[in-house]
């Protein structure tokens, strides 16, 4: 693959892709953006409007790629999920995707790689289990819903390396897992989520994009698990932040409250513990910046200094 590459972003004016888009053209690559937004097109360079599930995506028109990466999705974290809402997170990864692989398929320029959104909701709540990529897919909503989406990126052209991007939680200054986190803390209503006790896969923005990147030209293929590489509790994640901000960590909620509030959605995304190892990463040389969630939280909050 070429020093600098040509690059298409599906999703890429999310949290996410914007990080990834100033990254990649920092580097000296060119960076092609797909968005559902005219308005977002018509003010931004190298940008097209789709229709994913709805029209054809013509990649020939468009130009030459080397990659194609797609992290367009609806968001998982609008709650509580009713019916309506689980429909619309399941049928916006797989549109997307199949919109992808279908454009990749009739394109007589296709691309080397399409590294593929995928999500560690793939392992359902685990317990104590330790995860890896070899690990087999878990029950409920959110694994259902991986394993379809990987099902649909898998469908590309034989010759197209597919890597399936398993992304734990992203902590971000600008927004993703740490900002409803931290508005809670600052509040003075930190505590440990039914005890604290459930496995918290995180990983801070700049490695996710750090590992993105690192992938495009990596041997890789099939499920990379993009989690920092010390699993921390949901307890411990909330008392760091609590430190870093100064505020108490008294107030735990109970998980029949959550569970109660949230349905569902409070059960898979705040109640289920997955303990899960970035092993494909490590085999492959990927140095983490961020080791622990301490410096992944002090990357985010820079005047934020850790206790002595």
């Amino acid at each position: 693959m070429a020093s600098s590459l040509s690059v298409l972003i599906a999703g890429g004016t999310g949290l996410v892709g914007r990080e990834l888009t100033d990254q990649l053209e920092s580097a000296g690559h060119i960076v092609h953006t797909l968005t559902r937004s005219a308005d977002i097109a018509a003010t931004e360079s190298r940008t097209y409007v789709w229709h994913p599930g709805v029209m054809p995506l013509n990649l020939d028109e468009l130009g030459t790629f080397d990659a194609i990466i797609n992290l367009a999705g609806s968001s998982i974290s609008k709650m509580p999920w009713t019916t309506k809402r689980r429909a619309a997170i399941l049928h916006s990864r797989l549109a997307s995707t199949n919109t992808i692989t279908e454009a990749i398929a009739a394109s007589s320029r296709p691309p080397l790689v399409l590294l593929n959104g995928s999500a560690v909701g793939f392992y359902g709540n685990r317990g104590e289990e330790t995860l890896t990529e070899v690990s087999s897919h878990g029950a409920g909503f959110l694994p259902d819903v991986v394993v379809a989406w990987e099902a649909a990126a898998k469908a590309a052209p034989k010759g197209v390396r597919v890597v399936l991007l398993r992304t734990g939680l992203v902590l971000s200054s600008t927004g993703g897992a740490l900002g409803p986190l931290r508005l809670l803390t600052k509040v003075g209503i930190a505590g440990p989520l039914a005890g604290g006790k459930a496995w918290r896969p995180w990983i801070s923005l700049r490695d996710e994009v750090r590992a993105i990147i690192h992938l495009l030209t990596s041997d890789v293929w099939g499920p990379v698990n993009l989690v920092g590489p010390q699993p921390e509790t949901s307890g411990t994640v909330m008392h760091v932040l609590a430190e870093r901000l100064k505020r108490p960590f008294w107030l735990p909620a109970p998980g029949f409250a959550i569970t109660a509030l949230l349905g569902q959605a409070g059960r898979e995304l705040l109640l289920s513990s997955q303990r899960i190892q970035p092993t494909v990463l490590l085999a492959d040389g990927f140095t983490f910046l961020d080791a622990t969630v301490g410096s992944a939280i002090d990357a985010t909050l820079p005047s934020a200094k850790a206790p002595k």
